[in-house]
């Protein structure tokens, strides 16, 4: 730099320095109000042009302070000019917070006062700045296109064509053989088997129907052989031979089912040997009660049954005569409620005719009232028609009223109001006084920078306050006992687990017990019923057969008379 461009720099760099404060009043509302999206590193621009615009706007003058500002960036510098050249501003907030470093009356005449001298000259270069924003074109650098180029490669020699392969000709396969697609041998041999086994099955069937007329055992109704020498083949006491050969089919499939029955095993759950087990042990409890009575010498309990029938028809008497008390109880509140509809109707009918007459009775009164307040009425008119006479002497005595009256709540007014300017001006004080407070607590610069002490606690005045260390070694205890409750709790639950299988074999082994013993029991059962169903039969048996002889002989006999008659 030369000299003077030197001096110049130093004299604003010591400005700036020196008017710190003042700057920085400007420069920070700047950047909370109108700046907010400016960049920080971006301050000591706008700290520069508001020294030469508040300090140095005069020596420079507006060509050369016009030329500083056009040499930095178009936008920024309008929005700052326009916030700062604001008369408002520089009138009220500016000139306040000047005023708490420096005297008023020197800030108003040096500082305030030139500003706003300057702001219609200032304002035709920040329109110049904004016409320029508006007329802005965006030049677009165009690229020189590279034109492509072809590259000198060596022509290569064409290729000879090559000489085709001959095709090679496939062998001619065997041809298909006929069996493909004809049905296999075993399927037409399976169905000449199964049309031979139903014609024999036919046959047999036929044969047996020409045999019998009516089985004895099945109770089937057959074809009729119209045959003269005829026998049935049960007689002689024997049993059909459907009937033995039901009964041994019978015994069979019995004795196979018992034999699966007893040999498939079966498999069960935990629930369903639980289940088994105390039903097994329910039945046994049973069991050894009923013997514990009948060795106590308990007596039969047919008296009890009979008392407990005749106590049973007793209450059941009771419930019906409560149910017809009941029903008849619902008849009668039917019938009363009827009864009180009517009573209500009747009261409503003469509560109705009374305030007839009482509304006859007020309509009279308020006729009355109406023609009394009529005559009044004109009292009052000719009452005030002799007050006109005396109107003039009246309106003298009005006016003078009204003008003492005036003159009294004019002095009120005058005296109210000055109090109301007192203390709208002390209200209005205060309240400047407020916002200078909250613009320098804006103004101050805010730490965005917490330095954080993990062994500090929060200071909010609690009692179960505790700092970052503190809380994650608690934390790492609860983790350390919650795993040794967890490992405790799995230990249990093998315990458990071991204890209910143990619980569920010594079950099975009960469960396999009963069902031998029942098993037994069963089979027992079974032959005494067995035993007992041979001795019925056979005494069925000779009553059928004395029966069907005495049927052939009432046959016989009436036969012979019918064939005599013939």
């Amino acid at each position: 730099l030369n000299v003077t461009e030197e001096k110049f720099v130093l004299e604003t760099l010591a400005g700036c320095i020196q008017y710190k404060s003042l700057l920085d009043v400007v420069v920070n509302a700047f950047f909370v109000r109108d700046g907010k999206y400016c960049l920080i590193s971006e301050r000591n621009l706008y700290v520069v042009i508001c020294y030469l615009a508040t300090f140095q706007l005069e020596e420079l003058g507006l060509q050369h302070f016009s030329r500083i500002v056009k040499s930095q960036d178009t936008a920024k510098m309008h929005k700052f000019l326009r916030f700062f050249f604001n008369a408002l501003y520089l009138n009220t907030w500016i000139k306040d917070e000047w005023s708490r470093f420096y005297d008023s009356l020197y800030v108003k005449e040096n500082w305030i006062d030139p500003l706003l001298r300057w702001q219609p000259k200032v304002q035709q270069l920040i329109e110049q700045l904004m016409d320029k924003l508006s007329n802005r074109t965006t030049t677009v650098k165009t690229s020189t296109v590279t034109q492509p180029k072809e590259f000198n490669l060596t022509v290569p020699k064409p290729r000879a064509i090559p000489i085709p392969l001959p095709i090679p000709v496939l062998e001619k396969g065997p041809p298909v053989p006929p069996s493909t697609y004809k049905p296999p041998k075993e399927k037409k041999q399976l169905k000449e088997v199964k049309i031979k086994n139903r014609q024999k099955a036919e046959v047999k069937k036929l044969g047996r129907k020409s045999r019998i007329s009516q089985c004895l055992y099945c109770q089937k109704s057959m074809t009729t052989v119209k045959s003269l020498n005829y026998q049935p083949h049960s007689s002689g006491g024997k049993m059909c031979e459907c009937k033995e050969q039901k009964k041994t089919t019978t015994e069979i499939r019995a004795a196979i089912t018992a034999v699966f029955i007893d040999n498939i095993p079966i498999k069960l759950n935990a629930a369903a040997i639980l289940r088994e087990g105390a039903l097994y042990q329910r039945k046994m409890e049973q069991e050894l009660k009923r013997i514990e009575n009948l060795l106590r010498g308990a007596g039969d309990p047919s008296e009890f049954l009979e008392w407990q029938k005749q106590m049973r028809g007793k209450d059941l008497e009771e419930q019906l005569a409560e149910i017809e008390c009941r029903r008849l109880q619902g008849k009668l509140s039917h019938e009363e409620a009827v009864l009180a509809h009517q009573n209500v109707t009747q009261e409503n009918k003469k509560k109705a005719d009374l305030m007839r007459e009482e509304k006859a009775e007020l309509m009279h009164q308020y006729a009355e009232k109406r023609l009394q307040e009529q005559k009044e009425m004109r009292e009052l008119v000719e009452q005030v028609v002799e007050g006109h006479k005396n109107a003039k002497q009246a309106k003298l005595k009005l006016q003078k009223y009204k003008q003492q009256i005036v003159q009294e709540v004019s002095e009120e007014n005058r005296e109210l109001l000055r109090q109301a300017l007192e203390e709208e001006e002390e209200k209005l004080r205060k309240r400047c006084e407020l916002i200078q407070q909250i613009r320098a607590i804006e103004s101050l610069p805010i730490l965005k920078h917490k330095f954080v002490d993990l062994t500090e606690t929060g200071g909010h005045g609690l009692i179960c306050e505790m700092s970052i260390v503190e809380l994650r070694e608690r934390l790492a205890l609860l983790r350390e006992a919650q795993k040794a409750a967890e490992e405790e709790k799995r230990d249990q639950i093998i315990h458990e687990k071991q204890a209910k299988e143990q619980l569920l074999l010594d079950k099975l082994d009960q469960i396999s017990v009963f069902r031998a013993e029942l098993g037994r029991a069963a089979a027992l059962k079974q032959e005494e019923k067995k035993r007992k169903s041979q001795a019925g039969e056979s005494h069925m048996k000779d009553e059928r057969i004395l029966n069907l002889q005495k049927k052939i002989v009432e046959k016989a006999m009436e036969r012979k008379k019918q064939a005599g008659l013939l």
